[in-house]
């Protein structure tokens, strides 16, 4: 069975970020694991060949999508996850976690809750900034992003660059929490516009 997806999320208005989602389909058997379903993300750039950070983007979206997909139910296949930077203008990472996760409801893959990423940038005074341009991520002290559950707001996964305290992480995990919401939000209205019987 095969199910395909085309969905294009803007973060901060102007990163967009393509999805689709293949599977549960067949495995190779290298990658077979016979207990649960193999996961698998690509992340391609807008021009040119993935790098370092793509790899790096990748890793970190996988583990996120792993940790909610109840791959249990379908043992020995693989769930591939693909992603195309249509422009990047900030807050990328974001962008493609939640354009991950509606590319797996929208293919009915089983997932225990929704999750969705949310970037925050420090500037040099401590301005807070939620979905930072990347003029304001090259020009701020610190950027993180954090991927938050639906069910909970826990914290699923966090990257972070830049110099920042004890006190400011906690300052930003709690607005992104805050602002995850507003996310949670917009997916179900994008879903009840999809599935709603016109």
């Amino acid at each position: 069975m095969k199910q395909v997806l085309k969905e294009s999320l803007p973060a901060n208005g102007d990163t967009s970020v393509l999805a689709g989602v293949y599977g549960p389909a067949e495995v190779k058997v290298s990658k077979e694991i016979f207990n649960k379903a193999t996961l698998e993300v690509t992340l391609r750039p807008k021009i040119g060949l993935p790098g370092v950070a793509e790899k790096s983007r990748e890793r970190l979206i996988r583990n996120t999508c792993e940790a909610v997909v109840l791959g249990a139910l379908h043992p020995r296949t693989s769930i591939t996850v693909v992603l195309q930077v249509v422009s990047d203008a900030g807050s990328l990472l974001a962008c493609c976690l939640n354009a991950a996760c509606m590319a797996l409801v929208d293919a009915g893959v089983p997932m225990r809750a929704l999750f969705c990423g949310v970037t925050c940038a420090l500037d040099s005074d401590g301005t807070l900034l939620l979905d930072p341009t990347a003029k304001q991520e090259k020009e701020a002290r610190a950027v993180l992003t954090f991927a938050l559950d639906s069910v909970e707001r826990k914290l699923l996964m966090s990257t972070t660059k830049g110099l920042y305290s004890d006190a400011e992480l906690q300052q930003c995990l709690a607005a992104a929490q805050a602002a995850s919401q507003h996310v949670f939000r917009f997916y179900r209205e994008s879903l009840q516009r999809r599935y709603s019987k016109s």
